[in-house]
């Protein structure tokens, strides 16, 4: 298993540029956590709490393709980099000014949000030109997955681990200071420097005229959707429990199941189409959401959340796979950002619904709007299976001197990349 991942990082630049984005995503990937706690720590509500990382998450998922799409046309260093500091100024801005002027702290975690750098979907589309073959590209997928709940798992522990030694808000400033150094890491590479969008044909639709893809994103807004909520959920849970050290074990549970997962799922080359593939991931992921809202003891409650984990990297990284196969030519990283938009949009709902859903009817019902949304993601994939199956594109673009400096490109294999 270890090997084919070592074999990935052992490619030119690909362990630098794997580690930034990772550091450069922390923002990111523990913003709902950071912000429920801060809110609470304000002496907030749990409605006050789901709002602020609903406002934060709606900001983000307009801000990531509006972003990927710059980057198509004009590179990343020139948009990831002072994208990252506007954002981090966001919650620099929320950490000192508090909750006193709610306007205020709305537009805080807006702006951290609508800024927030497509490190994700720039990430993807480095791989090709740093792997070059298309079953190592497919591999560093699921590897990415599995790296992305590494940062999911220690991110809830390094939030709570700053709250615990000094509060919420100077968390905030940390793992926002990181995320800036994590993007300069990665626009001042080489590949991020080189790489440049294939050409695009013009539409207003972008990416968005492919309809397997607008099929993907349906469904994966409710896999967001489940995850949002159990953001919420488990800290209420935490709070039933009288400990609030339970709720980063929780998320850090949640987080390690997905890296099992991922890393058996990118431990083998997979036959078959990645779609018909992603109905049995998603319908694995759904049946494993439903047994939280038994919200057993702590011990319990930590191996349902590893195990309503297990299948959400596999999931993610077949994502991947089939949103490399229907993204229309010239927008790989508008394609990557607009799944990262739509996971968050189903983020956001998922803390906006679990907040009411919590304090009108208990932590279980909190958990059960994440089995909802894994039901509901796996009803759109099975109603939506003809636009899937027909992909807008096979892989077959071979990348150009500028991009491939390793000389590590096959022919046949799509970067999205200038040919």
């Amino acid at each position: 298993m270890a090997a084919g991942y070592l074999d990935i990082l052992r490619a030119r630049h690909a362990a630098r540029l794997l580690a930034g984005t990772l550091v450069g995503r922390l923002p990111n990937g523990t913003a709902p956590i950071a912000i429920v706690l801060f809110t609470r720590a304000e002496g907030g509500g749990y409605t006050l709490a789901g709002a602020l990382a609903a406002a934060y998450g709606l900001a983000t998922a307009v801000g990531q393709p509006l972003l990927g799409r710059a980057v198509d046309l004009y590179g990343q260093p020139r948009v990831q980099l002072p994208a990252a500091v506007v954002s981090a100024l966001g919650m620099v801005l929320l950490a000192v000014c508090g909750l006193g002027v709610l306007p205020l702290a709305y537009a805080a975690v807006i702006v951290a949000g609508l800024f927030t750098p497509p490190l994700e979907g720039g990430l993807r589309a480095l791989w090709p030109s740093v792997l070059g073959r298309e079953d190592r590209v497919h591999r560093a997928y699921a590897m990415d997955a599995v790296a992305q709940e590494v940062m999911f798992t220690l991110g809830p522990l390094l939030v709570t681990l700053l709250v615990a030694l000094w509060s919420p808000a100077a968390a905030l400033l940390v793992i926002n200071a990181l995320g800036v150094l994590g993007a300069l890491w990665v626009v001042l590479s080489e590949p991020s420097r080189a790489w440049r969008s294939a050409p695009r044909e013009a539409h207003w639709l972008g990416a968005l005229r492919s309809p397997g893809l607008l099929a993907l994103l349906g469904a994966f807004f409710f896999v967001g959707l489940a995850l949002g909520s159990i953001t919420v959920a488990g800290v209420a849970y935490a709070d039933d429990h009288g400990r609030e050290s339970v709720y980063g074990w929780l998320m850090a549970a949640l987080g390690l199941g997905a890296l099992i997962g991922g890393a058996a799922y990118g431990a083998r080359q997979w036959a078959g189409a990645p779609e018909r593939r992603l109905r049995g991931i998603v319908a694995l992921l759904a049946l494993g959401y439903l047994p939280l809202t038994l919200t057993p003891g702590v011990v319990a409650m930590t191996a349902l959340a590893a195990l309503a984990g297990v299948f959400l990297a596999p999931a993610i990284a077949c994502s991947f796979i089939v949103v490399d196969r229907h993204a229309p030519r010239g927008t790989v990283t508008e394609a990557f950002s607009w799944l990262v938009t739509t996971f968050g949009v189903g983020a956001a709902a998922g803390t906006a619904v679990a907040g009411p859903a919590v304090e009108l009817g208990g932590t279980a019902q909190g958990f059960a709007v994440a089995g909802a949304g894994g039901v509901a993601a796996l009803l759109v994939l099975l109603a939506t299976g003809k636009a899937l199956a027909a992909p807008v594109r096979t892989p077959e673009v071979v990348i150009g001197p500028e991009n491939d400096r390793n000389g590590a490109a096959e022919p046949g294999f799509s970067s999205g990349h200038k040919a």
